[in-house]
């Protein structure tokens, strides 16, 4: 993926949006296999805090295990992504590099779309699974498929990605 073509988000929060990362949404969500929808759903839902690299590196000074880029990846999920997929940059780059960022976000949402049950409970789609997974965590995910239900963080966080479903499909048809 030519990651030159992306470029980092803007210093002033308010001059942020996902859709302007639509055609990597695009790649990255095709190349693993998984929803571009989901994919920008994701982003818009990770889009709560500024994502400038100088405004990363600061967050990270203050709370070294801080999540990084667009797409807001905590490490442990990054390493996993990176043994499983061989990638080939470190997780200090997805604050640099969206293209890298959403890419491994993709990646992710695909590693979990393989640990969710064929099986779930009706009240939510797969893809709404797959984005608390990505949230939440696999374990939380898995639990949520069965019927537990999620928390106020998680439920907060499936209120905000359904409300912003439209929004992500307009992105992508942008």
């Amino acid at each position: 993926m030519d990651s030159d073509s992306v470029r980092v988000p803007p210093l002033r929060p308010g001059g942020y949006d996902p859709a302007d990362y639509a055609d990597a949404v695009a790649r990255s969500a095709e190349e693993a296999g998984v929803s571009p929808r989901l994919v920008m759903g994701v982003l818009y839902n990770e889009a709560y805090k500024p994502h400038h690299p100088l405004l990363e590196r600061l967050w990270q000074w203050w709370k070294p295990e801080a999540s990084f880029g667009v797409a807001n990846m905590h490490r442990a999920a990054f390493e996993q992504v990176r043994r499983t997929h061989d990638l080939s940059g470190r997780w200090q780059d997805l604050r640099d590099d969206p293209a890298f960022a959403i890419r491994a976000a993709a990646l992710h949402l695909k590693d979990l779309d393989g640990r969710l049950p064929a099986r779930h409970v009706r009240r939510y789609t797969r893809d709404e699974l797959l984005a608390l997974g990505y949230n939440a965590g696999e374990r939380n995910m898995r639990a949520f498929a069965r019927g537990v239900p999620p928390g106020p963080m998680a439920w907060s966080y499936l209120r905000r990605f359904r409300a912003g479903r439209r929004r992500a499909a307009e992105a992508l048809a942008g």
